[in-house]
């Protein structure tokens, strides 16, 4: 038998043994993901290779002795209690994975009574999550609390602070303390990952992170909130107003008992600063965005959109210009035939715009239990497998100071709807003011069934007006809208939504 004929049996048994592939073999032992493809088909690797392979298979079977890896978790609602079920059912194939167990040695909730589905009497129980986060017997502190104060803050600093590494789920932290929580983490060595905080199952974080390399983002826009995503399909789908949505989507769980964070786009702008940071390389600025809920989304405006060929999203858009950082959160006319516009339901999508791939969409479950159980476990495995990145992208002393850019004119223009007085010339001062803001009436609809009625229409005959523009400045928009309401010919307050190209 040849030199090489017991180092190819050596690798196949060592491949075979831990059910891995050929190419993961190459990659994580030998360096090369080709490797046992070409010793397949011949190839003779020098002495010193395969002595160097033959070192780091021993050394890599050494790691199965490792200790364990102690999680403690604090918060045990849905996704804690699935985070913890998941490491509970899959520790042996997690272990084979890794070469070391991952294991829940301690948790911290508000109640110790509750059924929570998952089994929790060996594990040790902290009433105080910041006493858990400081606990000698963990080595990962994974919070899952939610709030962007209060013991979630305290816990997670008091976890960094030590220099334990610490996994969270929390966009509302993230967004008023991420800058600060990335320096701490610097500065005491921890590892920071919050993969589950931004569209649930979609590795969207780890994209921005690690899987773009040197490419430069232009654009970033999505739907981050599968409770609006939820109502405006069902509105688009059934004729249906979205009170009738909102009360379904919380029937059936998706929607909170308070739903003003979600559907007054709130929850959008947390993700989007996050996201927008780990973009464009600015410090996280959740205040310095232009925010829009779909409270006021109507049958009128599904209906007029998918006449036109376009569908009503909440989107969530940063952009990068000379003028720094554009940051908005509206309901959108996307058109039909645009990829994000087939994402209904529930489900999430990020887009980001790059120089080197072009035009990227992830898209995935935003929410829930399992799916933002499993972005959270990701973010465990890879500190367990010891990979470092910066928090935020860049060493946060590198992070810039936010730049607000001005609203931009926008391509497709705006959709207005409002209700005219039914008097001689009301439209004709609509179109004059427009006209004195150098603003371009591209359409005029104006149709019995779309007539939708506003509280102050009760003593005053109205008709209900869509106005389609050309490009233009939303400013522009705004201020002749202020002069029409000004000149008394609408009642009510109008809508009006941009309309993207995409």
């Amino acid at each position: 038998m040849s030199d090489i004929q017991p180092f190819r049996q050596t690798v196949e048994s060592f491949i075979a043994s831990r059910g891995w592939t050929p190419t993961r073999f190459g990659r994580t032992v030998a360096g090369d993901p080709l490797f046992v493809f070409d010793l397949r088909e011949g190839r003779e690797p020098r002495s010193e290779t395969r002595t160097r392979i033959l070192k780091a298979m021993q050394e890599y079977g050494e790691t199965k002795t490792r200790a364990p890896m102690r999680i403690g978790v604090a918060g045990l609602g849905n996704v804690g209690a699935t985070l913890v079920s998941i490491l509970q059912k899959d520790a042996d194939s997690l272990t084979k994975k890794l070469g070391r167990q991952i294991v829940v040695t301690s948790v911290a909730a508000r109640s110790r009574s509750r059924d929570r589905g998952v089994d929790i009497s060996g594990l040790e129980w902290f009433d105080d999550p910041v006493a858990l986060a400081k606990s000698p017997d963990i080595d990962l502190f994974v919070e899952l609390i939610g709030g962007e104060d209060g013991p979630a803050l305290a816990a997670v600093r008091a976890a960094l602070e030590i220099g334990r590494p610490v996994v969270t789920a929390n966009k509302a932290l993230l967004a008023k303390h991420g800058v600060s929580l990335a320096r701490l983490a610097e500065e005491s060595g921890a590892q920071l990952g919050f993969e589950a905080a931004v569209a649930g199952g979609i590795p969207v974080i780890k994209t921005l992170r690690e899987g773009l390399g040197t490419a430069s983002i232009a654009r970033v826009y999505g739907i981050m909130n599968g409770t609006c995503n939820y109502i405006l399909t069902r509105m688009g789908e059934e004729p249906i107003d979205f009170s009738e949505c909102l009360r379904d989507a919380q029937d059936l769980g998706y929607a909170e008992a308070d739903p003003t964070f979600d559907v007054e786009g709130f929850d959008t702008a947390h993700k989007l600063s996050i996201l927008s940071t780990l973009c464009f390389g600015y410090e996280i600025a959740p205040d310095r965005i232009h925010v829009e809920g779909i409270t006021r989304i109507t049958q009128a405006d599904i209906r007029v959109a998918a006449d036109l060929g376009y569908k009503i999203k909440l989107l969530g858009i940063a952009q990068r210009s000379d003028d720094g950082i554009e940051q908005r959160v509206h309901p959108t006319l996307v058109p039909k035939s645009s990829a994000i516009a087939g994402v209904d339901g529930v489900m999430n999508a990020i887009s980001l715009e790059t120089d080197h791939v072009h035009e990227l969409l992830l898209a995935g479950p935003g929410a829930g239990g399992p799916p933002t159980a499993s972005s959270v476990l990701s973010d465990i495995l890879d500190i367990a497998r010891g990979a470092k990145v910066p928090p935020l992208g860049v060493p946060s002393p590198e992070l810039l100071p936010y730049k607000q850019a001005p609203m931009r004119a926008h391509e497709g223009g705006y959709y207005i709807r409002l209700n005219a007085k039914d008097v001689p010339g009301a439209l004709a001062a609509i179109a004059t003011r427009m006209a004195e803001k150098g603003i371009s009436i591209e359409s005029v609809i104006q149709r019995p069934d779309l007539h939708v009625i506003e509280p102050a229409d009760t003593d005053i005959v109205t008709r209900t007006v869509v106005l389609l523009t050309q490009d233009t400045l939303e400013s522009n928009v705004r201020e002749a809208l202020d002069l029409i309401a000004a000149d008394g010919v609408i009642v009510g307050r109008p809508q009006l939504i941009r309309i993207e190209t995409l």
